[in-house]
């Protein structure tokens, strides 16, 4: 009898820890989902975060826009690989004859109608996409490294740098305690400081500032950082040059430049050696690195970004063929995040129909 009741005491207790266990999975998966969107942190930093100073930047942030990087222009164009790459990487881009290129140009702020005038940097987006379907996102910067080491920096320079609302300028005070946390950046402000402001998108060159991990056949693997290097020599900006160029002359210097024919550059690669940092891209490698040339970007045709291929496609540097891998570089994770957050906010704008002006339409308003 005694021996029934505690069969039976068990079966009870049996029937009370599958009920707990099946109410507990969906728990933690909603924790785990929720967690991972942003909307809870447990004291981390998220991307939900870190994309919503982009909106505090330029209040109110015209709709259907990127945040950052929000004026550009749309290219197309065409990918020549070198045969000596598929010995570094075996990315099936290096072993097709030619690979079919959507690309951007923009210049880096948010605020898509700021003049070409005022800013100093600007990038190149590119998305390659193979055969077999497989595709290859970049996104580079006229900058040689990040100016700060990692998404805790990045967030920390955003909120430092907001206006204060009582002087509609950034508190010293902040912007000096950034700096006393992040020292990095002074390094990366001495360059921008000498830097020459641009004169053309053609003459540029563009940096892949984050580490990445290419892969061969026989396994080997080399962690590298790549560049854009222009066939064009760079030509620099006297300031009363400058201050007389047209607030878009980038992109109607493009256009123009097309007109007479395609534009080039070289992609080059450099090889880390075993010690250099590759998860912090603030430091920049030794200048005495290995260099290898693999490929040669040609662009044939330009167009406005409100109409032209590019202004659909989220240019997520993480998103990589067989044979290239991110590094554990934290802020290439970052700005995946923040990428995925401006493209579904932007997407969701166009497609409700609150931004004609980013889709090329007047506003009926």
């Amino acid at each position: 009898m005694k021996k029934n009741k505690v069969w039976e005491w068990l079966g009870k207790k049996k029937i009370w820890l599958s009920i707990i266990g099946i109410l507990t999975l969906p728990l933690i998966m909603a924790i785990l989902f929720a967690w991972t969107a942003g909307w809870i942190n447990f004291g981390r930093l998220t991307s939900k975060q870190m994309f919503n100073q982009f909106d505090h930047a330029i209040t109110p942030f015209p709709p259907g826009f990127r945040r950052a990087h929000g004026k550009g222009i749309c290219f197309t164009g065409i990918f020549h690989p070198e045969i000596k790459a598929s010995k570094l990487s075996k990315a099936r881009v290096f072993s097709q004859k030619t690979v079919a290129v959507i690309g951007r140009f923009a210049i880096a702020a948010g605020d898509p109608h700021i003049s070409d005038k005022t800013a100093k940097l600007t990038s190149m987006a590119l998305l390659l996409k193979t055969d077999d379907n497989q595709e290859w996102r970049m996104a580079m910067n006229s900058v040689p490294f990040f100016h700060v080491a990692t998404p805790a920096g990045f967030y920390d320079n955003m909120v430092a740098n907001r206006p204060d609302p009582k002087t509609g300028k950034p508190d010293p005070e902040k912007i000096a305690l950034f700096y006393k946390k992040h020292p990095e950046t002074i390094k990366f402000d001495k360059w921008a400081a000498q830097a020459p402001w641009p004169d053309s998108y053609s003459d540029m060159e563009f940096n892949g500032i984050n580490a990445f991990r290419f892969i061969s056949d026989d396994g080997k693997s080399s962690y590298v950082r790549w560049c854009m290097k222009p066939h064009i020599l760079r030509h620099q900006l006297s300031e009363k040059q400058r201050s007389a160029k047209d607030s878009d002359f980038l992109s109607e210097d493009l256009l123009k430049r097309l007109k007479s024919g395609p534009l080039y550059w070289d992609m080059i690669v450099t090889i880390a050696n075993p010690n250099d940092p590759i998860n912090d891209p603030s430091q920049p490698w030794p200048a005495n690195r290995k260099q290898v040339k693999i490929g040669t970007l040609e662009i044939t045709g330009a167009s406005d970004q409100a109409t032209g291929p590019c202004r659909d496609i989220n240019y997520d540097p993480t998103i990589l063929p067989t044979g290239i891998e991110v590094s554990d570089d934290p802020v290439l994770a970052a700005r995946s995040g923040v990428y995925s957050h401006s493209y579904n906010a932007r997407m969701h704008e166009i497609a409700t129909g609150k931004a004609p002006e980013a889709v090329g339409k007047k506003s009926k308003k």
